[in-house]
């Protein structure tokens, strides 16, 4: 591994230089053998697992690792906390992966920090599994998201509610520079650093975008705009629900970034939440657009002394550009809703006729993955057809027919439709029964059978038909948790 450390050459007031913990008896449970490729890792680290779990739990620092736990601040359920930082977390450095993408390579759960505010620095065994589960889910699904190269068991114990097997997870990620990164730095006024931040993130991340252009702050808050706009659709084409979108979970990078109290939406319910701390659903599934703007917001704000040092000439300037967020976000919003329903000469006017789908939907509580399936397989099986008319009553009619109507051939808009909507999705029920089974078992077989399928997620295969059942009870009571 070649690792290099930019974000560390930012200086110390960026992080904190800490080593992780070293755990009891590492064991690798699961690795990520084609991330793994991606990464380029040398033979000898591939082949010994052994040394793969020393590593990874943060027992043994690769060469030119630099052990760092990040500085920021963050807006939790629209609460600042003017400084939080990874209290649990090591960042070992940077890896150029086969694309020539430099990415991250993070610890997390590899023991306490400064900004560990008296926690253990740890994680547990199901919170770490999820993360890798659901960032694989979502990265086959084709959304913007972080990915985990490896979980390693520590052979220790975790106390939260209850004694639980602990782990190390190890993320990769574009970069953990976060709305929360810019806000720790804006609110302690110390411009020089913020300017350094900025540079340093379009060099990063915005290559395109001219750093010494004098509309350089507007270029980049438009660009992480058209990121954070095409990262919500996506979530909302699969029915993903983040669960905790505070402005420290909102990676710059446009990526999906921790996947603490995340679920996947079943019946269709802009209203639907299963976080077991957001009870005033400000992150329900529908309102993830509305936050997403909050959140880049808080981005502006702290824009404000770069642009200029007049604070109401400064917000002149920035005020358009804010108020174009809607209108982009609807657009993208329902060209993504038309392809899943196989529109390939989608127009503006379609929007009354799929908003009547999504109202259908929500009163008859209709699964919202199955329903799209089924709309998919209608286009060439009789019972699926017969099925969703049934389901869908006139408004299947009035869809064959818009279909029909269109200059392209149904076989087109079955195409479509099949790169868009999901067979299977990471069911929430499915999820806690795998993450049960390795935390009795010890081992990762459960989570090895169910990643099998969910990296497969629009093609068929012998297993997929074990994961695409919706609960019984509907979800109903189902909570998730931070896993702190």
């Amino acid at each position: 591994m070649k690792f290099t450390n930019t974000y560390a050459q930012l200086g110390d007031a960026f992080f904190k230089r800490v080593l992780p913990l070293p755990v009891a008896q590492p064991k690798l449970l699961i690795w990520n053998d084609k991330l793994a490729e991606s990464l380029g890792l040398g033979a000898a680290l591939l082949s010994d697992s052994d040394l793969k779990a020393h590593i990874f739990s943060g027992n043994q620092l690769p060469e030119g690792a630099e052990s760092i736990a990040l500085a920021y601040s963050g807006h939790q359920f629209g609460q600042l906390n003017p400084q939080l930082g990874d209290g649990r977390a090591h960042l070992l450095g940077e890896l150029m992966d086969s694309s020539n993408h430099r990415v991250d390579i993070q610890l997390k759960g590899s023991g306490p920090t400064p900004f560990s505010r008296q926690g253990d620095g740890r994680c547990a065994l199901g919170p770490a599994l999820r993360e890798f589960i659901m960032s694989e889910a979502m990265y086959y699904l084709g959304v913007p998201t972080s990915r985990c190269l490896s979980v390693v068991a520590t052979g220790e114990t975790v106390y939260r509610e209850r004694g639980r097997p602990g782990a190390v997870v190890t993320r990769v990620a574009a970069s953990h520079i976060r709305v929360g990164t810019f806000q720790y730095f804006a609110i302690r006024k110390d411009t020089e650093s913020l300017r350094a931040l900025l540079a340093y993130t379009v060099e990063r991340h915005f290559p395109e975008i001219s750093s010494d252009g004098e509309d350089l702050e507007l270029d980049f808050l438009d660009a992480v705009m058209e990121k954070q706009i095409t990262l919500i659709v996506e979530w909302m084409r699969v029915g993903f629900i983040h669960g905790v979108m505070n402005t420290d979970n909102s990676a710059i990078s446009g990526e999906t970034i921790d996947f603490g109290p995340c679920a996947m939406m079943g019946a269709y319910d802009p209203g639907t939440v299963y976080s077991s701390i957001d009870t005033q659903g400000r992150y329900a599934f529908g309102n993830q657009p509305n936050i997403a703007l909050w959140n880049i917001t808080r981005l502006a704000e702290c824009l404000l002394p770069l642009i200029n040092s007049e604070q109401d000439a400064a917000i002149a300037s920035l005020e358009p550009l804010l108020k174009t967020f809607t209108d982009r976000f609807q657009n993208s919003y329902f060209k993504m809703l038309g392809s899943k329903l196989g529109m390939t000469d989608f127009a503006l006017s379609d929007q009354d006729f799929i908003l009547e789908l999504m109202e259908v939907m929500q009163a008859k509580k209709l699964d919202y993955t199955q329903t799209f399936s089924m709309l998919t397989q209608s286009l060439d099986d009789d019972v699926a057809a017969e099925k969703s008319q049934k389901n869908l009553g006139d408004w299947y009619i009035a869809w064959r027919g818009r279909l029909e109507q269109s200059a392209d051939t149904i076989e087109c808009s079955r195409l479509l439709m099949k790169e868009k909507n999901p067979l299977v999705i990471p069911r929430n029920h499915h999820v806690e029964a795998v993450l049960k089974a390795c935390e009795d078992s010890g081992t990762a077989v459960a989570a090895d059978d169910f990643l099998s399928v969910l990296r497969s997620p629009y093609f068929e295969i012998p297993t997929t038909v074990n994961y695409q059942d919706f609960p019984v009870d509907g979800d109903k009571g189902y909570h998730t948790f931070c896993g702190t």
